[in-house]
């Protein structure tokens, strides 16, 4: 049997902007790239008075488990029914780490956004990369858990439906559309829409229109927490136009905002 998205799902992408994908991969490369990400930090995993800060970043990971968990078939399919057959580009490497654990001191990385897809002026200026109305340069933001969920354990906050008011803002900016600082800025402003928490057990994987917000928030649980949440990418830039022909989910859910 074909391991397909449903029709209620990819619904639920277009009006909610995300859906969960249990199982997506095995336990077995979750415990695997877990052990290279443990190897990397600067503390023991068996001693959580070793565990002093509210976050460790660790940097980007091509490893064999890593690139495994985001290449499987059933994700594979999803990427086909939301974005078309031969519009992505696989992944090969799953990005930085924010790694969170459970902590009285506040993170600092906590306020809601959108993640940016392409570079500003200054390519090394994170702040100032942008987004735009076409999602020029990515298709989905991945919430990719390799650790077990829940709520104690600082699961990211996705705000469902947001996407569309984002759209509606991108859509006044043209192709340059905004830096991520800029359109920050403007997202408080934006209705109040439900909070999601991305929780699961590890090998869920949320998939996220790419105008999704979401913010990370305080860990109160007991263990630490381990997600990556990279692009995929775009072959090619989206169709925003009128016409119906091929207007794929993340497609229509732009449109949703613009109309």
């Amino acid at each position: 049997m074909v391991d397909t998205l449903s029709e209620k799902e990819i619904k639920h992408f277009i009006n909610n902007g995300f859906v969960r994908l249990d199982n997506s991969f095995s336990e077995e490369i979750a415990d695997a790239a877990l052990e290279i990400l443990w190897n990397d930090l600067p503390y023991d995993r068996s001693n959580p008075a070793t565990w002093i800060e509210p976050v460790i970043r660790l940097g980007m990971y091509t490893n064999e488990p890593f690139v495994n968990s985001v290449n499987t078939q059933k994700l594979h399919n999803a990427f086909n029914q939301l974005i078309g057959k031969d519009k992505w580009i696989p992944c090969r490497s799953v990005g930085t780490f924010p790694i969170r654990f459970p902590s009285k001191q506040q993170p600092n990385d906590t306020g809601k956004h959108v993640d940016a897809s392409f570079p500003g002026n200054d390519p090394n200026d994170f702040l100032e990369w942008r987004i735009n109305i076409k999602s020029k340069g990515r298709a989905l933001l991945m919430l990719i858990l390799y650790s077990d969920v829940t709520e104690n354990d600082a699961p990211t906050i996705i705000y469902e439906g947001s996407h569309i008011d984002v759209a509606r803002i991108l859509s006044f900016e043209g192709d340059l559309g905004l830096s991520f600082m800029d359109l920050a800025g403007k997202l408080e402003r934006l209705p109040t829409r439900k909070s999601v928490y991305a929780t699961g057990k590890r090998g869920t994987v949320y998939l996220c229109h790419p105008f999704l917000v979401h913010s990370a928030q305080p860990h109160n649980g007991s263990r630490p927490k381990f997600m990556a949440q990279p692009p995929l990418l775009l072959r090619d830039e989206l169709s925003i136009s009128d016409s119906d022909i091929d207007c794929s989910p993340i497609e229509q859910a732009i449109r949703l905002g613009i109309d």
